[in-house]
């Protein structure tokens, strides 16, 4: 674990266990940030979960993932700042730099089970 942040405190389980995951099996992008805060580019995913905390993807094991970076949710307008908390292979297990609201979550839910 790079932070002791990524754990909760009460019960020693990683943080992004502790939140409930909801399966959306959604395309995304990963978009680094450069210099001068620039985000030319850009990296296809798959987002498998997501949960107030974070979410697992899919990418390509050959792909660089950077340590901090934008997630975008095809179909969703704002991208949220992540941060990288592991990887194995292909699945990414990513922390969102802030919890996301209960209602985004929610659309984003409802998106991906609307368009199934």
């Amino acid at each position: 674990m790079p932070l002791n942040m990524e754990r909760d405190p009460k019960q020693n389980i990683p943080r992004d266990q502790v939140f409930e995951k909801f399966t959306i099996d959604r395309p995304g992008k990963i978009i680094f940030v450069g210099h001068h805060l620039s985000t030319k580019t850009h990296v296809r995913c798959l987002i498998r979960t997501i949960s107030l905390y974070g979410a697992e993807l899919d990418v390509s094991p050959n792909v660089p993932v950077p340590n901090n970076f934008f997630l975008k949710i095809l179909g969703i307008h704002d991208d949220i700042g992540s941060t990288l908390i592991r990887r194995e292979e292909e699945k990414v297990t990513i922390g969102f730099n802030m919890l996301i609201d209960s209602e985004f979550l929610h659309h984003v839910i409802r998106l991906s089970f609307e368009n199934s």
